[in-house]
């Protein structure tokens, strides 16, 4: 998946936030697009902050 620091939040159809787990160390915000892709967003992009909480 391509990691984008954004993406509108009316394209965003779901949107799953994985803990650091074994696998990796950092925490993972996986965004499914309502065309059907999926990014994943940077967790430090301030858009993204807003949009988890």
């Amino acid at each position: 998946l391509q990691t984008v620091a954004g993406i509108h939040f009316k394209n965003i159809q779901s949107l799953k936030v994985m803990p650091p787990g074994p696998h990796c160390t950092q925490t993972e915000v996986i965004a499914t697009l309502k065309n059907g892709r999926e990014a994943c967003l940077d967790p430090e992009a301030p858009m993204v902050q807003k949009i988890v909480q």
